[in-house]
């Protein structure tokens, strides 16, 4: 069946058909990308000394009303193109000596991606990262095994009142954690080489918001729960306020020394072994110059 003709590939289930109009991600048949280019604003098993190869797909199946990519996510500046031409890009970013295809934002374009990543791992081996916000379906997941080497995926939120309140996803927690779980089966614990580069696994990212506003403290408590202490993190410092944010007091700043270091605390009480950090920096220094159409 073509998924696309009743689109349910992410937990929103919209069944559209993307043939003739826009899902809820605002994503028709087309895979739909802004910019890629050597990235080195990942992390450092990522990025390493030669660039992460970054795809920024446009569209996003998550509304964050603080969201730093919003140009892309939520007004979908970019282009479409075909699956050949998509690979065509695979290709060009391998050839600029990479140490990874990173995919931001993939999960709407799962169905499209499939063929393409078959046909480009026939040729390469060079590790895939799935770089996601975790709102995915775990049946869309499967699809990805032996494909993806290495997820890269966030986990935004535990109560379903801010999930709600921030990204309109009453559900994010139930299918994320469902899906970061998946993840963790199919590649396991995040492996790096003698170079310093990750090559398969899990990361999950933790983004501080003001306030706490998103729990970070309970979210820890289910990932050493889930995966113990040696389970990678990255605690991301980078937050400032975007898009509209504005219209929401308690995140309408970036986040202090002091809520990070909190965090930072609890990450030390549960003894988590491996644990990515940032530098509090009140700018917004992190976000690539998006290209409009």
């Amino acid at each position: 069946m073509d998924e696309l003709k009743n689109c349910k590939i992410c937990p929103r289930n919209c069944g559209t058909n993307r043939y003739v109009s826009k899902g809820y991600c605002g994503a028709g048949d087309k895979i739909r990308i802004n910019l890629w280019q050597k990235h080195f604003g990942e992390e450092p098993v990522i990025s390493g000394s030669k660039g992460s190869g970054t795809v920024f797909f446009s569209n996003c199946n998550l509304n964050c009303v603080y969201c730093q990519n919003y140009q892309i996510s939520q007004e979908g500046w970019g282009d479409d193109f075909s699956n050949e031409e998509v690979l065509e890009i695979f290709n060009k970013l391998e050839a600029s000596d990479i140490h990874n295809l990173n995919l931001v934002t993939p999960t709407h374009f799962t169905s499209q991606l499939q063929p393409v990543l078959k046909n480009f791992k026939t040729k390469s081996k060079l590790p895939i990262v799935w770089n996601t916000n975790s709102y995915e379906k775990v049946e869309s997941l499967k699809k990805m095994e032996n494909l993806v080497d290495i997820y890269l995926a966030d986990l935004k939120y535990f109560e379903s009142s801010n999930s709600k309140k921030y990204s309109f996803a009453t559900d994010y927690f139930d299918y994320a954690s469902k899906a970061i779980l998946e993840m963790y089966r199919q590649v396991g614990n995040l492996r790096i080489d003698e170079n310093g580069i990750a090559q398969r696994g899990l990361l999950i990212r933790l983004l501080v918001l003001p306030n706490n506003s998103n729990r970070i403290d309970k979210i820890l408590n289910w990932i050493y729960m889930n995966f113990g202490k040696n389970i990678y993190l990255s605690v991301m410092a980078q937050y400032y306020p975007a898009f509209k944010a504005n219209k929401f007091e308690e995140i309408n700043r970036g986040i202090f020394k002091d809520e990070y270091e909190g965090i930072l605390q609890l990450i030390e009480e549960y003894n988590f072994k491996n644990v990515f950090i940032q530098e509090v920096e009140q700018s917004p220094e992190w976000t690539p110059n998006f290209r409009k159409n």
